[in-house]
């Protein structure tokens, strides 16, 4: 069973150094692949977050773009810039992708990294990242405010990701600015509710005609029984 909560916890005081440092270290302990933690002369650490794509719902993407190469990444070159031109689909539902980042890294720049990572163009406002925990055979989600850090909070639980994993899904909270939105993506959310009723009358139109079909089949087979 899955549960959203929305209810937020009370943050853990902010650790020293030092706490930092052996955390760190127990935390690599654990590791049984190579993203490991690195700590920094400073104070700050980087590490691997892994994040759940749970989106339901179509994104926008530039028309007629190749995936993003090696050379445009090192180059920050932005492809979506390229085109005016736009199209909509889904993403592989529950696909998962690993970042590197950094202690001082927030939630918004995790989003924002991510949709850049899919060359996705719609509005960051559409997406909410959130922790998943397991707790008494349940599947508990909380949505994480946009100034947290993701590693801090990875770092807490440790590398296991049955404990504590990180999902983007869509922004359902109705907390959405829709005047922050382009007419081209007002219309482009238009269509997509459009075609998302239109499968949705489908599907119950499927539904009742095999009920009628198997009622006009049980009617067929007793009217040929004697009595």
């Amino acid at each position: 069973q899955n549960v959203t909560q929305t209810v937020e916890e009370e943050k853990p005081k902010p650790l020293t150094v030092q706490e930092i440092k052996q955390k760190i270290e127990k935390y690599n302990a654990k590791v049984t692949n190579c993203l490991l933690m690195k700590l920094n002369d400073d104070g700050t650490y980087t590490g691997f977050i892994k994040v759940h794509l749970k989106l339901r719902r179509p994104v926008t993407v530039p028309a007629g773009i190749r995936p993003q190469s090696i050379y445009d990444a090192l180059k920050e070159v932005n492809l979506a810039n390229m085109t005016d031109k736009r199209t909509s689909f889904y993403l592989p539902l529950d696909a998962i992708k690993q970042l590197h980042i950094s202690s001082t890294t927030t939630v918004s720049e995790v989003i924002q990294g991510l949709l850049k990572k899919f060359m996705v163009v719609d509005n960051p406002q559409k997406f909410a990242l959130f922790k998943e925990m397991r707790k008494d055979g349940q599947v508990l989600f909380q949505k994480l405010p946009l100034t947290d850090y993701p590693l801090y909070l990875r770092l807490l639980a440790g590398p296991d990701t049955d404990v504590l994993s990180f999902v983007l899904k869509e922004n359902e909270t109705g907390e959405v600015e829709w005047d922050a939105f382009s007419i081209p993506e007002l219309q482009n959310f238009l269509m997509i509710l459009d075609k998302e009723e239109k499968d949705k009358i489908q599907q119950v139109q499927r539904k009742y005609e095999k009920f009628k079909q198997r009622l006009q089949q049980t009617l067929k087979e007793a009217r040929g029984k004697p009595g």
